[in-house]
């Protein structure tokens, strides 16, 4: 199966030296979920927030996949389940613009209906099929690593089409987040690859590139939207079409 090897050997040339495997992120790394957050969110909250323009909807976006983290950071810390995380950074988003969803009942549906619609717009990057591509072509095996349980990143990734992604490591597999090196290494352990000859590819700068790289790996902030990195001197680059000759 593509993307399950254990490491057979061959190397593969990158801009940042020879590798015998590769681990990616998934969320906004393999898959944009950005766009799939952004777009359920606005036809489920629609309802509630009538007339409010492109720029509102933007801001509102912004609250949910960015200001509001803090609280998927409570979810990773065992404070808040799943759903629980999801409706406050949904109540946080709806609140400013003066909409308060306290009502159990519509909390209840609004949850279940973005839970819903989510995955319906979950799709692969552009530049992700072509690069598995040349990895099958070439021998090389990879991976994901993330920072959500297992089951629920393998529904996702198989249904934005990315089946052949097979070694998957989730929070729940050693009971370890990012950057835990434990997390990044059990990726390696599954490639069957040192974690010297292993890129990890990631969106977030100080779980994926600085987390993997202080575990050993050669680790590639994926900076798509360019935004400063903050004294950051290490590997980067802007499409994953950019890790292959």
């Amino acid at each position: 199966m593509p993307g399950t090897g254990t490491g057979q050997g061959r190397a593969l040339a990158t801009p940042f030296g020879r590798v015998t495997g590769i681990l990616f992120d998934i969320d906004d790394t393999l898959v944009d979920l950005g766009y799939a957050m952004t777009t359920a969110l606005r036809e489920v909250s629609e309802h509630l927030l009538p007339g409010l323009d492109q720029a509102g909807w933007d801001r509102f976006g912004r609250i949910f996949t960015h200001e509001s983290t803090h609280y998927y950071d409570s979810y990773l810390a065992g404070e808040l389940t799943f759903n629980e995380q999801r409706l406050l950074r949904g109540r946080a988003a709806l609140g400013h613009f003066g909409v308060d969803l306290v009502d159990e009942v519509e909390s209840h549906r609004w949850l279940m209906a973005y839970a819903d619609k989510q995955p319906t717009y979950v799709k692969p990057f552009p530049d992700v099929l072509p690069l598995l591509d040349a990895l099958d072509a070439a021998g090389i095996p990879y991976g994901a690593v993330s920072n959500n349980v297992h089951d629920y990143q393998r529904a996702k990734l198989d249904s934005a089409g990315l089946s052949r992604v097979g070694t998957l490591v989730g929070t729940d597999t050693l009971g370890v987040v990012k950057p835990d090196p434990a997390i990044y290494l059990e990726g390696v352990r599954l490639l069957g690859t040192e974690p010297g000859g292993t890129l990890y590819v990631g969106d977030n700068l100080l779980l994926d590139a600085e987390g993997s790289t202080a575990a050993g790996l050669l680790g590639v902030w994926l900076n798509r939207t360019g935004e400063p990195g903050a004294g950051y001197s290490g590997p980067v680059v802007q499409s994953l079409s950019e890790l292959v000759p």
